[in-house]
């Protein structure tokens, strides 16, 4: 039979916890978005000044589809890094193991292509 002592550092670790959660909680509502009367988070700020032009400004479709084309094209690079360092012994000996990237690489510049013709890219459109 096990003795409470067993799971006491569980219980600490439990307790401390749910303890800063609700601090974090408490925490965020007296000095979150929420709270009332705080002067400086109900002040307008912009680098020191009164706020210029409108609160809501409009951004074109194009800043979004070139954010979303750069974030698909680096993570579809950042799958390359991992796949040469765990196949760097192969590599080396000109294993047929380039195929599935060689595939890999040319459905990426496919879409790139395409997305070329498309004018996802064109800045004057």
């Amino acid at each position: 039979m096990e003795s409470i002592d067993n799971y006491l550092p569980i219980l600490i670790q439990v307790l401390l916890a749910v303890g800063m959660a609700l601090a974090i909680l408490f925490v965020s509502h007296l000095f979150g978005q929420r709270s009332r009367g705080n002067r400086f988070k109900d002040s307008p700020y912009e680098c020191g000044l009164d706020p210029a032009g409108k609160e809501q400004s409009r951004f074109a479709v194009k800043f979004y589809v070139t954010a979303m084309l750069f974030i698909l094209f680096d993570i579809e690079v950042v799958f390359m890094i991992p796949w040469v360092m765990v196949f760097r012994d192969f590599l080396s000996m000109s294993l047929p193991i380039l195929l599935p990237m060689g595939f890999f690489l040319g459905v990426l510049v496919l879409g790139l292509v395409y997305e070329l013709k498309k004018g996802a890219l064109n800045w004057e459109n």
